[in-house]
């Protein structure tokens, strides 16, 4: 007896097929390395292929029933291939050829001048197909008539507060001290819902936070900038302190300073000029701030920064409906926001008679929450579930609900 005999491994009997359709049976040692079973492989089903010492690196073993693709430096025990396992005998797939240099030229132009198309060419294109824009305005009637009227509402009601808080002899103190209150809150006011959902999806608490105030308390926004800073090392770098708040009171201050002065006409009305401007800093604070990602995708669309910044300022940064309004007769327009409500209208009396209102408009906080959501709508959810402006903007809402409906 042979000594090599003596000392070999178990044989095993494996059976082969290919992806032509070929099977048959390979005896072969379990210490038999995958690229000599491969090469055998080919000995019996491509005869002559083994001149070309590519062709075994160009074909690979695969385990049928593991799907798993066997290493040719391995051996066939290693693979722990057992006796009447079947084995796929494979030809790799060839990478595909690289593109020439004309080719990938030829292509980067092609991308270059293929622009979005312009609204002449939009209507030019859809002339002859049936309008759907009744219906759609139809679906959106609704909505739009509320955010529109809400906004109309807002501009009329923050010139009553104005004279109503003008009328008060304690009324810049009272405004300082409402506007230090708010920044005493501005650390702890978040919007719980949308703070739970961010932390739901598995971000952490104070980043959440981080980007909830960085967003004006939009949930879909926040997530974008969670997503898009996960790897920046300064991510939980505390926000800067708020300087505004700071101007804002010392202007307060100053105009208190006034009012403390000798009760006189003038002092009054030096009083009620100083609030004048403390109202003025506090909408010029307020600016709209555009969604830089609408802005880009807007523009990439053929349209001018000034008319996209205005059709966001519209919708409420909302892209789909900057969109439509673009493309639409672009009402309202943004002049027609700073245009209030008809003062003599049902409906703004029915608001102005409500107690609820009546006594919030006495509260310089409910005037800061009217500035804010003129500016920044998103944050509206903060102030429905603040327990001072809260119940003042439930009644707006139900009035106008109630009188909506008939």
């Amino acid at each position: 007896v042979q000594e090599e005999k003596i000392f070999a491994g178990k044989v095993l009997r494996v059976h082969v097929c290919t992806m032509e359709g070929a099977e048959w049976l390979e005896e072969v040692p379990e210490d038999t390395t995958v690229e000599k079973l491969k090469e055998r492989c080919l000995k019996h089903c491509v005869p002559g292929s083994l001149e070309d010492p590519k062709t075994v690196t160009h074909h690979k073993l695969i385990h049928a029933t593991s799907e798993k693709v066997l290493a040719d430096t391995k051996t066939v025990l290693e693979e722990n291939i057992q006796d009447r396992d079947v084995l796929l005998l494979v030809k790799k797939r060839a990478p595909p050829p690289l593109p020439k240099m004309a080719d990938v030229s030829a292509e980067e132009k092609r991308k270059q001048e293929q622009k979005a198309p312009d609204k002449d060419a939009i209507l030019k294109a859809t002339a002859n197909l049936p309008s759907r824009s009744a219906d759609r305005s139809v679906a959106h009637h609704s909505m739009r008539d509320f955010q529109t009227e809400l906004r109309k509402i807002l501009v009329s009601l923050i010139e009553v507060a104005q004279k109503l808080l003008a009328l008060n002899p304690d009324a810049v103190e009272l405004f300082k001290k409402a506007n230090a209150m708010l920044d005493e809150d501005e650390e702890d006011r978040v919007d719980e819902i949308a703070l739970r959902q961010l932390t739901e999806m598995g971000f952490p608490e104070s980043r959440a936070v981080k980007a909830l105030r960085l967003n004006h308390m939009s949930v879909t926004q926040a997530m974008e900038w969670l997503i898009e800073h996960a790897d920046d090392p300064s991510v939980d770098a505390p926000l800067p302190g708020q300087t505004p708040a700071e101007a804002t009171a010392e202007a307060g201050a100053s105009s208190a300073e006034a009012a403390a002065g000798p009760s006189s006409e003038e002092a009054g009305e030096e009083a009620k000029d100083e609030l004048t401007e403390i109202f003025k800093k506090i909408r010029r604070k307020r600016e709209f701030r555009p969604d830089p990602r609408a802005v880009i995708a807007l523009m990439e669309m053929g349209f001018d920064e000034k008319e996209v910044v205005d059709a966001l300022r519209v919708n409420n940064n909302q892209q789909n409906a900057a969109c439509e309004w673009l493309l639409g007769d672009r009402k309202p327009s943004p002049e027609d926001l700073d245009k209030g409500i008809d003062t003599n209208s049902p409906l703004f009396q029915a608001i102005l008679e409500n107690p609820v209102v009546q006594l919030g408009l006495t509260n310089p906080k409910t005037l800061l929450a009217f500035e804010d959501m003129l500016e920044n709508p998103l944050n509206s959810t903060q102030w429905m579930n603040d327990p001072e402006t809260g119940p003042v903007m439930l009644q707006i809402s139900r009035i106008f609900q109630t009188l909506n409906r008939t």
